[in-house]
């Protein structure tokens, strides 16, 4: 039989082993190609995100602005994502957009707010007149019979009272509904006069730092009230107090729900209890403070550097008790707070100064017209400021 000659077809020898060789190499290149090209992207997003959080900005473009005709007594607050306004005739609820979402007449001569969460309080320091509301509206009114000193709200509209009348000072809770939950009775001749109180966010524990000088000297107390279960079984629901020589305590307030601080005259004490707060750290203040501000999270002390230069320092602790800035500044200033990123914001009329938790100056500018309150945006170059006539929403440059 004849061969036959199959066109199209030859043999190749293959050294398998060569091939798979091959492929493992040009696999490895890919990896290593994905991998530098991984490399130089995180690089680049990190040297960014580095360069952004020390920038410092100058100046902004004005995304919205927004005309307004407040009175010059208008005090603003942030109240649940949107902007408190309010004055001795009325208070103002508006998102940033500044829609109104509800307002309230009243006739104040000097009104006070505490805001906890989704409900806020505002009272006539001195007068007798109490108004509680939440995101939706006025939830309820209180008419003391005895004049106002200090409120505190808590998240479910219930009002602590501190109300004074001929050398007996009246502690009362009400809710929002106006009806009395409980109340007490401190007398100045045997107890001390009552110079502050705070309200835990549940409203179970109620604190007062009371002031007695019978002695000849000044020393202050810190009374734990608990209005819960605990509290029943203790007398007047007296669940705790501290006694401080030669201090004087005449701010406390509950930071989060189980943490209260109070700043005293030479010291900064820091309480934390669910049901029984107990003292957690003191720290010493060795030098006369100028001004505190604080949040959830930090707490900030300024001093004056104490020569001719009008230069401050500013001392930032977290809530263990921990440094976490100590940063100077040159500028005189009359107001001074954390903003919701936890930066630091200090005004001075037309001007306004942005510190981060890094000593980074974030921002520095002179306005053309006097600064009431700056809000922090969604990202770190957006920010609100609320100027004498206008609200600019605005981004750094």
């Amino acid at each position: 039989m004849a061969d036959k000659n199959k066109q199209g077809f030859h043999t190749v020898e293959s050294n398998v082993e060569e091939m798979e060789e091959k492929i493992r190499r040009h696999r490895k290149k890919i990896v290593i190609r994905g991998f530098v090209l991984f490399l130089i992207i995180a690089v680049s997003i990190g040297a960014a995100g580095i360069y952004f959080q020390y920038k410092e900005y100058t100046d902004f473009e004005v995304i919205t602005e927004i005309l307004r005709s407040d009175s010059e007594a208008t005090q603003y607050e942030t109240f649940a994502g949107n902007i408190l306004r309010y004055n001795n005739d009325g208070a103002f609820y508006a998102d940033m957009s500044d829609n109104l979402i509800w307002n309230q007449a009243y006739e104040m001569q000097n009104p006070m707010v505490d805001i906890c969460e989704n409900y806020a309080a505002v009272a006539d320091r001195q007068g007798t007149q109490i108004y509680i509301m939440n995101t939706i509206g006025v939830q309820g009114q209180i008419e003391t019979n005895k004049p106002i000193q200090a409120i505190c709200v808590g998240n479910q509209g219930i009002v602590a009272i501190l109300t004074q009348e001929e050398g007996t000072s009246y502690l009362e809770l009400y809710n929002k509904s106006g009806d009395s939950v409980a109340s007490g009775e401190i007398h100045m001749e045997n107890s001390g006069y009552p110079l502050d109180i705070a309200l835990s966010n549940d409203a179970n524990k109620l604190a007062v730092s009371i002031l007695d000088i019978s002695k000849g000297e000044a020393r202050t107390t810190v009374a734990f009230y608990n209005f819960g279960s605990v509290g029943q079984n203790e007398i007047d629901n007296i669940v705790g107090s501290y006694t401080y020589e030669d201090m004087v305590i005449p701010e406390i307030d509950f930071i989060t729900n189980d943490i209260l601080i109070a700043f005293g005259d030479s010291q900064v004490v820091l309480f934390e209890g669910t049901q029984k707060p107990e003292e957690l750290w003191k720290l010493p203040l060795e030098k006369e403070v100028k001004s505190i501000f604080y949040d959830e999270s930090y707490f900030g002390l300024v001093y004056d550097k104490g020569d001719t230069s009008n230069t401050h320092i500013m001392e930032i602790y977290d809530t263990k008790g921990k440094l976490r800035l100590e940063q100077s500044f040159k500028m005189s200033y009359q107001q001074i707070e954390f903003l919701e990123n936890h930066q630091v914001c200090i005004l001075d009329d037309t001007r306004c100064i942005i510190y981060t938790l890094r000593g980074v100056k974030k921002f520095a500018y002179t306005f053309d017209m006097p600064v009431y309150k700056v809000l922090s945006g969604k990202t770190d170059w957006k920010y609100t400021f609320i100027l004498d006539g206008a609200m600019d929403e605005v981004k750094l440059k």
